[in-house]
């Protein structure tokens, strides 16, 4: 009942557990949208209201929506509204007074979303979108304009992604809209005996994100959530360590090959604390304005010279010889050394960085912050800038100490 009486902004978020009723819930909005139709009223001239509920899959959409035929079919009195019904090509719900409820999939990046306008679109199981930041920013969000539209993002946790870096937005304000969290226990139609079994049995992180719809690292991540969110909030903190003229600079650059970017990170050291002061990250640029840019940098930041010369690489540190730079060849066991060294200076507390964003292929923005919590350790080719991070920290290793190994044999 309280996401239905509040879940009103413009973009509202509910994230819960397994078996909490987020689809009944959905269901319920979608069929008094369709009969209310409540909108500013100048744009009831416009006649048409149309609702949607969309996911990863035909599948998954569908789900919410045979909830909504069902709750309708319960009900004498709205089922006389039904104009219609149909399954193909996708399912559609029309009532007599011209609103229409629909599911559909987001596959292929929203592509069959595109051309259609929505009154209210609500996104399950957004957490598990391949590509959500491109779908809800550049699709649905314009699907919604033609009549100032709400959409609902609705999910059960998927590790720290893009869907809890959105939440945390609206939670801390920086973006308008409607949070709310549920635990599976709440639903009170759901075998108590079963989830207490479940609550024993299950591991903390599992209980915190399965039943306590809580956003937890799924596992396998190269760096905990709560090492970027120590050097993320520490930035400013930090400050006083590096006012002192005996800092330095250490710069590593992950040459791109093929689909991946070429990153250039420069981080400051000051006794045991290091920051982050300068990242670049670019594709498809020629390898003269590579060189030029490193050179740059270089005089910017002079310090030691760490590059990726996996590949054609060693052809750029050759012509790198006067900022004598250190090659470093990629091989199973050289990044997860390098990764190793990364995760152990995040543990011990000694880095801090920004949220550096920068533009990506068109209608995308990378971020700094979203890759580092993406990068696990079965899944990291496409890491570039964790990379370019990890050479400039490798002088920073204690040899004196056995490097730690990595927690999964393949890297």
């Amino acid at each position: 009942m309280k996401w239905l009486e509040n879940s009103s902004a413009r973009e509202n978020i509910l994230v819960t557990g397994n078996r909490w009723g987020k689809s009944f819930v959905s269901a319920i909005k979608l069929i008094h949208r369709a009969v209310y139709r409540p909108r500013p009223l100048k744009y009831d001239r416009a006649g048409r209201y149309r609702a949607v509920t969309a996911s990863i899959t035909q599948d998954q959409a569908n789900i919410i929506f045979n909830h909504v035929i069902r709750l309708i079919r319960q009900s004498p009195v709205i089922e006389q509204l039904v104009k219609s019904i149909i399954r193909t090509p996708y399912p559609r719900l029309t009532l007599i007074n011209g609103a229409v409820v629909e599911a559909r999939s987001t596959q292929n990046r929203g592509e069959y979303l595109l051309g259609n306008d929505y009154d209210l679109f609500i996104f399950d199981e957004v957490a598990f979108e391949t590509d959500p930041e491109y779908v809800v920013e550049e699709v649905v969000m314009m699907r919604l304009a033609d009549r100032e539209g709400k959409l609902d993002l609705v999910s059960t946790p998927n590790g720290k992604n893009w869907f809890y870096r959105r939440a945390r937005e609206i939670i801390e304000g920086k973006r308008p809209g409607y949070f709310q969290s549920g635990d599976s226990r709440e639903n009170r139609y759901i075998s108590k005996e079963f989830l207490s079994e479940r609550v024993i049995h299950f591991s903390e992180a599992r209980l915190k994100q399965n039943i306590m719809g809580q956003f937890v690292d799924c596992g396998g991540e190269i760096l905990k959530g709560a090492y970027v969110d120590f050097a993320l909030a520490n930035y400013d903190k930090f400050e006083s360590y590096f006012e002192t003229d005996r800092t330095y600079y250490l710069s590593g650059w992950d040459l791109a090959r093929k689909q991946t970017a070429t990153v250039g990170v420069t981080v400051e050291v000051a006794g045991e604390y290091i920051r982050v002061v300068e990242l670049e990250r670019f594709k498809k640029f020629d390898w003269e304005v590579v060189l030029e840019k490193i050179k740059q940098r270089q005089c910017r930041f002079p310090g030691r010279l760490l590059v990726d010369a996996t590949g054609l690489g060693d052809v750029i540190v050759e012509q790198l010889a006067e900022y004598n730079p250190e090659a470093v060849i990629f091989t199973p066991a050289t990044k997860a050394e390098l990764l190793t060294n990364v995760e152990l200076l995040h543990a011990r507390r000694r880095i801090v960085y920004q949220r550096w964003e920068l533009p990506d292929r068109p209608g995308r923005i990378w971020a700094f912050e979203d890759e580092l919590r993406g990068a696990r350790w079965d899944n990291n080719n496409e890491c570039d800038s964790l990379m370019a991070l990890a050479l400039a920290l490798w002088p920073l290793r204690k040899r004196s100490q056995p490097v730690v190994s990595p927690r999964v044999g393949r890297v």
